[in-house]
């Protein structure tokens, strides 16, 4: 490997380079290149925009001590039923709840009074969910709830609580995923950082009263962190996101892990070594970029007994100019967004190991790249070979992503297998993509589309995505039906189809399935989030709470 420092990453390096040839499964191990001071510059960049970010904390709410302003969320007859701050007369909150007309978005309606010792002047929102809950939608109503809280919430500087009034007490840690959508980490509009950043106090409550467990709030704060951490990786613009400062995201990942107890292996190979090791479409696809192309590898082994393996592959296209396919000018704005498979993987990784993950091994691939324009790009008509041995001609450098995760999952699913630690494959391989565009027309922007190898693989994904609020639709899962959509005289197969109108997203899928391992027998699900994850021009986080779901974490199974 020209050029590569073998370097450690966990809580205590000095520590760590005294292990030495300690076994991997025990070291926590990082392949890779010196990033030096533009990956430590691009970091802190990126801490700094959060600044004036709130802080979200979890936990029971005392209505006796009401902050400035108070959010109160869930359904009409619940919010009835609502505990309220101290000085609320009850009929004016009567009024407010029946007045709101909630239709198919919700609704929302504000007033002020006088806390319970008449010292202070408060004010609190009802925000009433809709009562339509159609089949293929989840009971959370989980889009409702960040749409109410972040209008709601919009442009206050003060402190504030929000009470989600649940059906269930099981909802309460994907709907601290919902609220916490609403409050987004990364800003750097001017004068955001001067304003102190308002703390917000999350708390639950049910028909039958508040929710108290510690265990309920920790799932749920976890997962919240994790939600706002995905998104902020896909708001952070390309400059500051390169692949090697992803890596150094990852990096900070498996320390906070080591700092709470959690042994998690880290292994990284980038630029040549990847085209050295095999990995002709991850190569081929970022070489041409400053920041070269990038392979991450995190596994974790719980100490108890494991019940089952599970790999997650994410695309991470950290920009995507369309390679010189190159987009248009409307179509390329955005494009920071082609990191959200990766961006919502890492950070459920991580919220998975720090809640628990019921006896599951999890290892984690990224495959990261900038699909860049310039002397070395990747050019139509070239030939990559993949690490599946399979040979690729590309005829659309723009679909790059399917690309990159052909070496992913040919590296998940590998016999004898390249997952530390294995005596077999994994039992179940999840690829998480912003994949298509046609993913938006198939599904729409609030359901991502799925294509499993499997029935009881699909049913799982609906179902999980009804109880986490990430909700997803299954695609068909026909190769042989569209395998003939990528046929190449000269190689195995092209990266792009010949008819767009036959199944585009489905068929994307199946490329990517070409090169799961002949003998493979286990689980794979492919989740395409090209809407969901990015909606108005901000990252959603989208994919973790439907990660933990999948992976049946506390909280989410």
């Amino acid at each position: 490997m020209r050029g590569m420092l073998v370097l450690m990453c966990s809580a205590s390096r000095a520590s760590a380079l005294r292990m030495g040839a300690a076994a991997r499964s025990t070291a926590v191990r990082h392949v890779a290149t010196a990033v030096g001071a533009d990956a430590r510059a691009a970091r802190a960049a990126t801490a700094g925009a959060s600044k004036g970010s709130a802080t979200l904390s979890f936990g029971p709410l005392d209505l006796a001590a009401v902050p400035a302003k108070t959010i109160v969320v869930g359904r009409r007859e619940a919010l009835l039923a609502a505990p309220l701050p101290e000085g609320l007369p009850p009929s004016v909150w009567s009024r407010m709840v029946n007045n709101a007309s909630p239709g198919d978005k919700g609704a929302q309606a504000e007033t002020s009074f006088l806390t319970g010792d008449d010292s202070a002047v408060a004010t609190v929102v009802a925000a009433v969910l809709p009562e339509a809950c159609s089949r293929h939608n989840s009971p959370l109503r989980a889009h409702a709830i960040t749409s109410l809280v972040s209008s709601a919430a919009a442009g206050a500087g003060e402190d504030m609580a929000v009470l989600a009034i649940l059906e269930d007490a099981s909802y309460a840690a994907p709907a601290a995923c919902a609220i916490a959508r609403a409050f987004p980490l990364f800003s750097l509009k001017s004068g955001s950082k001067a304003k102190p950043a308002p703390e917000v106090r999350v708390a639950f409550s049910t028909v039958d009263g508040p929710v108290t467990a510690s265990s309920v709030y920790s799932a749920g704060e976890h997962a919240a962190e994790a939600t706002r951490l995905a998104a902020r990786l896909v708001d952070t613009p390309p400059e500051e996101l390169s692949t090697s400062s992803f890596v150094e995201e990852a990096r900070s990942v498996v320390e906070r892990l080591a700092e709470a107890g959690h042994s998690v292996g880290c292994t990284v190979i980038e630029g040549e070594a990847l085209r050295d090791g095999g990995y002709g479409g991850l190569w081929g696809v970022g070489k041409a970029a400053l920041d070269g192309p990038r392979l991450v590898e995190l596994s974790y082994t719980p100490s108890a007994e494991v019940t089952k393996t599970v790999c997650l592959v994410g695309k991470g296209i950290t920009y995507d100019t369309g390679g010189l396919s190159l987009k248009t000018k409307d179509g390329m704005p955005g494009m920071k967004s082609d990191c959200g498979g990766a961006a919502a993987l890492l950070a459920a990784f991580e919220a998975a190991i720090a809640i628990g993950t019921s006896g599951a091994a999890v290892y984690l691939l990224l495959c990261l790249a900038e699909n860049a324009i310039g002397p070395k790009a990747l050019r139509n008509d070239d030939i990559v070979r993949c690490l599946s041995d399979k040979t690729c001609e590309i005829n659309n450098t723009d679909a790059e992503g399917r690309v990159v995760l052909a070496d992913g999952i040919a590296h998940a699913t590998a016999d004898p297998p390249r997952l530390p630690g294995l005596a077999k494959p994994p039992d179940l391989v999840i690829d998480m993509a912003t994949l298509t565009g046609a993913q938006m027309i198939a599904t729409g922007k609030r359901l991502a589309a799925v294509v499993a190898n499997t029935d009881e693989v699909e049913a799982m994904a609906v179902a999980a995505g009804k109880r986490s609020g990430d909700l997803v639709h299954p695609l068909p899962y026909v190769p042989e039906f569209f395998r003939s959509e990528f046929a190449s005289p000269v190689a195995d197969m092209k990266n792009s189809v010949k008819d767009r109108a036959n199944a585009q997203s489905s068929c994307a899928a199946i490329f990517i399935g070409e090169h799961i391992h002949e003998d493979y027998e286990g689980g794979w699900l492919h989740v395409d989030l090209a809407g969901p994850s990015f909606i108005e021009g901000r990252g959603t986080g989208y994919g973790v709470p439907l990660t933990l779901a999948l992976l049946g974490v506390e909280g989410f199974a």
